[in-house]
């Protein structure tokens, strides 16, 4: 079975998969100064609960933003499963780059489009909503053409409360109600946040499908696009683990 690992600015992911069917996920923030040892330890104890064991991995895949994490995640390899981790990325993509700095195009975000270019066909628009909100935009052919990054939505609730002393703390969800009129400061910032980023989506959507002039599909991903989902109708599908499906499609090339 193949262990993918997505490390992440906010948290890393490990999946257990067969083939492409994901067996098992876990999550744990993202610390650059985590030991080998203590993902082990940690690892070890999920894989037990889900009825697995350290010698059912036969391969790990790691795609990485956070390059600090990634000499512990490869220790991790070798020392607890024997096995040298494939980095995606690391000798190229199997995409075309059409952007100026292609070097410093970020795993996660490759790894999206081969992932979405593999299941849907056409021109794709895949937003990833994580610690930024980016949009990737690929042609039917699978290459890169660019994209948008912004600011996430936990990032711009943090820039809001830590910059203004009277604001409080509110839960990122749905307001109550579709009024985008506010009665008191809680559910001010609720709408300015909430329906605030809705709007940035559907208004930066609007404007690349324009650019485009084709029709296109607007694939969503990561952990908050379901919060998202039933208030717009910007997204066509919801691909929950695009990130995963795109170390596994990475790691099925390789092997062969």
């Amino acid at each position: 079975m193949l262990l993918a690992i997505d490390a992440g600015n906010t948290n890393v992911v490990f999946a257990l998969l067969e083939g492409r069917e994901i067996k098992a996920r876990w999550r744990i923030a993202t610390d650059p100064r985590r030991t080998a040892d203590e993902y082990a330890v940690w690892l070890s104890q999920l894989l037990a609960l889900e009825g697995f064991d350290r010698s059912d991995v036969t391969g790990v895949i790691v795609g990485t933003v956070v390059p600090r994490a990634l000499h512990n995640l490869q220790v991790l390899a070798s020392k607890y499963f024997k096995t040298e981790a494939v980095i995606a990325g690391k000798d190229g993509w199997p995409i075309r780059l059409d952007v100026e700095e292609p070097q410093s195009m970020g795993a996660d975000r490759a790894l999206n489009i081969i992932a979405a270019h593999d299941k849907h066909p056409g021109d794709l628009i895949v937003i990833d909503f994580g610690t930024a909100t980016t949009f990737e935009v690929a042609d039917y052919e699978g290459a890169y053409k660019g994209g948008i990054i912004a600011p996430g939505i936990n990032l711009s609730l943090d820039a809001l409360v830590s910059a203004a002393a009277k604001l409080p703390r509110v839960a990122i969800e749905a307001p109550k109600t579709t009024s985008v009129i506010g009665l008191n400061t809680a559910d001010q910032m609720h709408i300015g946040i909430y329906w605030g980023y809705i709007a940035m989506i559907e208004g930066l959507l609007a404007r690349v499908k324009a650019q485009i002039g084709r029709p296109v599909k607007v694939i969503a991903t990561g952990g908050l696009a379901v919060l998202f989902e039933k208030q717009t109708d910007a997204f066509d599908v919801i691909e929950p683990d695009l990130t995963i499906q795109g170390l596994a499609i990475l790691w099925e090339r390789q092997r062969a």
